[in-house]
């Protein structure tokens, strides 16, 4: 007698956009950023306002405010209830806390609302995500994870400097809080990176991760230094000296993790390549601290369109697949986005720094690849992130 066999698992039924934190503040993410491009290119061209900040204030704003902490969010809320075990806001508390952002990246954009209600609005959504980050965190008594709620709280410090310096206030400047906000996030990925990177690795390719301990304990600290002398003194021997330290730290760090193996693997060598445009931002940093002028822009964006575009965008793919059931395997897409997002992390570091003449064409051809990037990731995840898990779980 012949067997019938089984039936494939049939595709999950019905929505889940707010199950679990990743969801929405990914998806949302991917579209902002594709979304948040366009608009600069239409306010090169004066098309639309930017409401009470400046066209340059709102596009570095928007990229650290809006897109990297949206993502930010969609880790951290689903990364502390794996770490916790404690359930993170689900459901119509999660809706609200993403409302909260939306409504922030929104005011800019809406013209004739009164400024103190964008400002506020804007400012408020940090300190209550810290609030709920470190709520599970505490009642675990997690010591390890505290300093993830503290990073949120500074990271709120800085959008009000960038507001107060929008607004005129005296002895304070966008400047200096856009780039607090930027060295907050390079530590947050620091973090992060040294974590699940190594971990992810080995649990993919059975491998092990070299890590000495001399380098595990100078990474937080050369990294915090490095950073702290970049914005009191940006160009001074001594900064050179610490972000070139900085580099050394992390590019050992990273050496340590490397195995010829994870280049079969797209969602292992895009967040060892996220991870490596980190070490290149201090590299430049300390080329920058020294008098080279030219580098300054260069290292911004090593650690932003670089560090921030490259691992975010692995770290979405990654995260989405798992959480919602699926083997760990990306589809050929997604592996052109990778290739996409460090194209344009490539062209928008080298070009000013080497062929400046070419300056506003390769700022578009940046452009258009990182709205390649997170268009194909809005693409394959988005049925992902609103559907329910496959494998009929929670989450």
């Amino acid at each position: 007698m012949m067997s019938t066999p089984p039936n494939p698992p049939s595709r999950p039924a019905g929505f889940a956009p707010f199950a679990l934190g990743f969801r929405p503040f990914f998806l949302a993410a991917g579209l902002f950023s594709i979304v948040l491009l366009g608009l600069w290119l239409a306010i090169l061209q004066g098309v639309i306002s930017t409401g009470p900040l400046a066209p340059a204030v709102w596009h570095g704003h928007e990229m650290l405010f809006g897109f990297t902490v949206a993502v930010i969010a969609g880790f951290l809320l689903t990364a502390a209830q794996n770490w916790t075990g404690i359930r993170t806001p689900s459901g119509a508390s999660l809706a609200a806390l993403f409302l909260l952002w939306l409504a922030g990246r929104l005011g800019f954009l809406i013209p004739g609302l009164p400024v103190w209600l964008v400002v506020g609005v804007d400012l408020l959504f940090l300190p209550v995500l810290a609030l709920t980050l470190a709520w599970p965190i505490i009642k675990a008594k997690q010591l390890h994870n505290y300093p993830f709620p503290i990073m949120l709280l500074v990271l709120a410090a800085a959008n009000a400097l960038v507001h107060g310096g929008a607004r005129g206030y005296p002895a304070v400047t966008a400047s200096t809080g856009l780039h607090l906000a930027t060295f907050v996030v390079v530590t947050m990925m620091a973090v992060m990176g040294g974590r699940v990177i190594p971990y992810f690795t080995d649990n993919k390719l059975h491998t092990r991760a070299r890590r000495w301990k001399t380098i595990e304990w100078l990474v937080p600290i050369a990294t915090l230094a490095a950073l702290l002398a970049a914005l009191i003194a940006p160009v001074s021997p001594i900064t050179a000296l610490l972000a070139a330290i900085a580099a050394t730290v992390h590019a050992i760090r990273l050496a340590g993790w490397y195995t010829n193996k994870f280049w079969s693997v797209s969602l292992l060598w895009v967040l060892h390549l996220g991870y490596a445009w980190i070490a290149l931002g201090f590299a430049l940093l300390a080329l920058s601290a020294a008098g080279v002028s030219a580098a300054a822009d260069a290292s911004l964006h090593a650690f932003t369109t670089g560090g921030i575009g490259v691992l975010t965008l692995g770290m979405m793919a990654r995260v989405s697949l798992g959480h919602t059931g699926r083997l760990l395997e990306t589809a050929q897409l997604m592996t052109l986005a990778f290739v996409a997002i460090n194209l344009a992390a490539l062209i928008r570091v080298a070009l000013p720094l080497f062929f400046p003449a070419v300056y506003v064409q390769g700022m578009t051809a940046a452009g258009l690849l990182w709205m390649a990037a997170f268009g194909l990731f809005v693409w394959v995840y988005a049925p992902m992130l609103l559907r329910p898990r496959v494998d009929g779980k929670p989450g």
